[in-house]
C-alpha cells in the first residue's frame, strides 16, 4: 500500500486554487431558458459562453463545483502552440495539412486569450514568454531538429537552438517565441465575470444530471432546468454520452509540484523530449502574506488504470525541482487528467452523428488552454451559422482508429492506455457491481489510509480518517459500474475504468461520473481496526 498522503512534502492543492479569490454565483433553483447551455465552467465552457454572448446569444453556464476547480484550475498555466513533438505526429498520421491546420488554431487561441485579457480587463498574470521543448541526449536531439524545422515548414514561429535558458545542460531545444502563460483560475474568473449578466447567467454549485436533444434541448439539474436551443458539454470527459467517447479517448493522470525559488521568474516555459517527460515554467504568485516565485514541474503521467505509487511519483517530481532548479521546498502538489484522443486530435462538434442540438469538446490531448480555446471558438462559429476554418479537422464524428496510434504518436507518447489496457481494467472489476475483493482475516488502516473491502458480497470503500473514524461507502463507480481504488497521495477514490473521482465522502469531483458513492453498510467487519 502507498504511504499515506499525509507524508508528501507540500499542500495538496492546486497552487492556481490556492492564490485566487472564491467566487460565489449562485446555484440554479428554478427553471430558465436561454438561447445556449453550456456544462462545464472550465476553459472551454466559459470560452465559449463569452464568444456567443458577445454573438448576442444569452448563455447559461452550470458548473458542478466552482469556476475553475476542474481541470483547468489543475493546469500547468502554459498557452503555447508548442506541444512536445505534436507536428510530428500528426504530419505522420494525418499529413501536412491536418498538421497546419493544428498549428493555426493553437496559435489563433494564444491571440484570443491576449485580446480577452486586455478587452476585459482580466488581471491573471499574463506574460508573454518563449517556450521550448529540449533534449538532453543525442536521440532526442534529432527528433527536436527535424520537430523545428517541420513546424517552421507550417509557417509557426519555430526555431531550433541551442541557446536553453534553463540552470542545466542540454543540447538544444525547439523554440516559440510569443506564447504565453497565464493563472488559468484567474483568467476563468475574469470570464465569468463578463459572461455573468444582461440575461446570461453563471451557476455554480449545479450539476448536470440529464440532458434531452429536442427543439428545443433541456438540461436537468438537482435545482431546475434550462431550455435552450443549443447545449454544450463542456466537462473534459464527456457527459450524457453513455461512454461513446470511452473508445476514442484515454483518461490520463499527470502530476505537478509547485516549489519555492529565490529569483525573478524564469521568460520561459519548458518541456522534455526524453523520458521521464518533465513539465517547467516559473511564476509569481501571491499566496499569505507577500508574493513569492514558485517553480512548477510536471510529470510522472500514466494512464488511470495504471496509478501504481502516487506517492512515488511526487516525490520523484520534488527531487527533480530540488536537484535540477534550486528549489528550497515544495509548497504545493496536485493531480490532474485529461481526454487523450487515440488519433492525437481533439474531438469538437454534434455529440454524435444522429445528434441535432448538443454539442462536445473532449480530447484536449493535456493542452486545453489553447486547445480548449480553439475549441470553443470552433463552436461559437458552428451554432452562430459562420464557417470555421478548423472545425472539419477537429470534427468530433470523424473517423477514428480501430486501434490506437502508433508507439510515437500522440496518443501512446504521454503514456495513455490502449483499447485492451482499458478494457481489461474493465474486466477486472465487475461493472454489474458485485465485484468480490478479498478480505484478509484482519484489516489493520492507519489514520488517512483506505481500501476496499468484500462486506457481505458488496465491494465496499472503506477509509479511516484523521482521527481514527472510519468511514465507509459503495465502492462501484456511479459512473458505468467500475470498482474505485483508494488514492493516499491525493485522499480520493479513483476509478480505473475511465477516469472519475471523488472526494472520500463519495463526492464526484471529477466526472464522467455525475451521482456521488452511495453509503455502504453501517456494520463493517469486526476485523477492521
Amino acid at each position: 500500500m502507498d504511504a499515506p498522503g499525509g507524508d508528501l512534502e507540500g499542500e495538496p492543492e492546486s497552487l492556481w486554487l490556492a492564490s485566487a479569490e472564491d467566487t460565489g454565483y449562485p446555484a440554479l433553483d428554478r427553471d430558465l431558458e436561454a438561447d445556449v447551455a453550456v456544462i462545464g465552467a472550465g476553459i472551454a465552457g466559459l470560452t465559449a459562453a463569452l464568444a456567443l454572448k458577445r454573438a448576442g446569444r444569452t448563455v447559461a453556464v452550470m458548473e458542478a463545483a466552482r469556476v475553475g476547480t476542474g481541470v483547468t484550475g489543475h493546469t500547468t498555466g502554459k498557452v503555447t502552440s508548442l506541444h512536445r513533438l505534436a507536428y510530428t505526429d500528426l504530419d505522420r498520421i494525418h499529413g501536412t495539412g491536418t498538421a497546419r491546420v493544428y498549428g493555426e488554431a493553437n496559435q489563433a487561441a494564444i491571440g484570443h486569450i491576449q485580446r480577452v485579457v486586455a478587452e476585459e480587463g482580466i488581471d491573471c498574470d499574463l506574460r508573454v514568454v518563449s517556450n521550448y521543448t529540449y533534449a538532453e541526449t543525442d536521440d532526442a536531439l534529432e527528433r527536436v531538429r527535424a520537430e523545428a524545422a517541420l513546424a517552421a515548414r507550417l509557417g509557426l514561429p519555430s526555431a531550433f537552438t541551442t541557446d536553453v535558458p534553463l540552470p542545466f545542460p542540454v543540447k538544444g531545444a525547439v523554440r516559440f517565441d510569443g506564447q504565453a502563460q497565464i493563472h488559468a483560475v484567474k483568467y476563468l474568473q475574469g470570464l465569468a465575470r463578463a459572461v455573468h449578466g444582461d440575461g446570461s447567467f453563471v451557476f455554480e454549485q449545479t450539476r448536470a444530471l440529464q440532458v434531452h436533444d429536442a427543439g428545443p434541448g433541456v438540461v436537468d439539474t438537482e435545482g431546475g432546468s434550462v431550455r435552450a436551443r443549443d447545449i454544450i458539454v463542456a466537462t473534459n470527459v464527456p457527459f450524457g454520452d453513455d461512454g461513446a467517447f470511452a473508445s476514442r479517448c484515454r483518461p490520463h493522470r499527470s502530476y505537478i509540484v509547485a516549489g519555492r525559488v529565490d529569483g525573478p521568474p524564469l521568460d520561459a516555459t519548458f518541456i522534455s523530449v526524453d523520458e521521464p517527460m518533465r513539465s517547467i515554467l516559473t511564476v509569481s504568485a501571491d499566496v499569505g502574506a507577500g508574493g513569492r516565485n514558485y517553480v512548477l514541474v510536471g510529470g510522472e503521467g500514466h494512464p488511470v488504470s495504471e496509478a501504481g505509487d502516487t506517492a512515488g511519483r511526487y516525490n520523484r517530481l520534488a527531487a527533480f525541482a530540488r536537484d535540477r532548479l534550486g528549489v528550497n521546498n515544495v509548497a504545493y502538489r496536485w493531480s490532474t487528467q485529461d481526454n487523450m484522443p487515440v488519433d492525437g486530435l481533439p474531438y469538437v462538434g454534434l455529440m454524435s452523428a444522429d445528434a441535432r442540438h448538443v454539442y462536445v469538446i473532449t480530447g484536449l490531448r493535456k493542452w486545453g488552454l489553447t486547445n480548449g480555446t480553439a475549441a470553443a471558438l470552433i463552436l461559437a462559429d458552428t451554432i452562430s451559422g459562420r464557417v470555421n476554418p478548423w472545425a472539419a479537422v477537429f470534427d468530433s464524428n470523424r473517423a477514428t482508429p480501430d486501434s490506437p496510434a502508433t508507439p510515437d504518436s500522440p496518443a501512446t507518447a504521454e503514456g495513455t492506455a490502449s483499447p485492451e489496457d482499458v478494457a481489461g481494467a474493465e474486466n477486472d472489476t465487475n461493472q454489474s457491481g458485485e465485484a468480490s475483493p478479498v478480505t484478509p482475516d484482519r484489516i489493520t488502516l492507519a489514520p488517512g489510509e483506505g481500501t476496499v473491502l468484500d462486506v457481505a458480497g458488496k465491494s465496499t470503500a472503506v477509509y479511516k480518517d484523521a482521527d481514527g473514524i472510519i468511514h465507509s461507502l459503495s465502492a462501484i463507480c456511479t459512473h458505468l459500474g467500475c470498482t474505485v481504488e483508494f488514492n493516499p497521495a491525493d485522499t480520493t477514490w479513483d476509478c480505473p475504468c475511465h477516469g472519475s473521482r471523488f472526494a472520500v465522502d463519495g463526492t464526484v469531483i471529477h466526472g464522467p461520473a455525475n451521482r456521488d458513492l452511495p453509503p455502504g453498510p453501517e456494520h463493517l467487519p469486526e476485523s477492521l481496526t
